[in-house]
């Protein structure tokens, strides 16, 4: 018999940018939630670092650089937040876990931010990527392992609104069926 997995400090992230990389453009919202309780949440808008923008990435989710200019958080305290919000999380003792689907986008962004903000990062150099974990399990073809498809068959047909908190706790209740699925 498999031992229960113990998914204390794991913490689903999501977040939206204006663009697909943070040297040149910037992360816009974060959102995050206890992969162990999705209701336990942290969310932020944060003040431009960059004026570019990729159209079609500012129509994803709708956030205005403008507006965030001057009602957004400013990223350094952003990110000391998020990271006291992480460290709360997070069992004594035990790293926290980055947890996203295509964390390798997520991740980048927020490992960054971190950095250049704080000097450090609060989940280390990892990151748990839930539709690589699907892969790893069932061995099916990556091109056949999108969001929307996994979404379907494990949360009933829901789109995702690229609010980034309603993101990170949908990834959340995703990745705990996919594990109890998985025994």
């Amino acid at each position: 018999m498999r031992p229960t997995p113990d998914f204390r400090g794991f913490i689903s992230v999501d977040i939206e940018a204006s663009g697909p990389n943070p040297s040149q453009y910037s992360m816009l919202s974060l959102g995050a939630c206890s992969v162990e309780d999705p209701s336990a949440t942290f969310y932020v808008e944060l003040h431009p670092t960059s004026s570019l923008a990729v159209p079609e990435a500012m129509a994803v989710h709708g956030l205005s650089l403008d507006r965030l200019q001057s009602t957004g958080t400013p990223p350094e305290l952003a990110m000391a937040s998020f990271e006291t919000w992480v460290r709360d999380q997070s069992p004594a003792g035990g790293p926290p876990v980055f947890v996203a689907y295509n964390a390798a986008f997520d991740w980048m962004f927020v490992c960054d931010y971190f950095h250049r903000t704080l000097g450090r990062n609060p989940f280390g150099h990892t990151a748990l990527d839930i539709r690589a974990a699907y892969f790893g399990r069932t061995a099916q073809p990556w091109r056949d392992l999108r969001f929307a498809d996994l979404a379907e068959q494990f949360l009933g047909s829901r789109a995702l609104t690229h609010n980034a908190l309603e993101d990170a706790q949908m990834q959340a209740r995703l990745f705990l069926k996919i594990m109890a699925e998985a025994g």
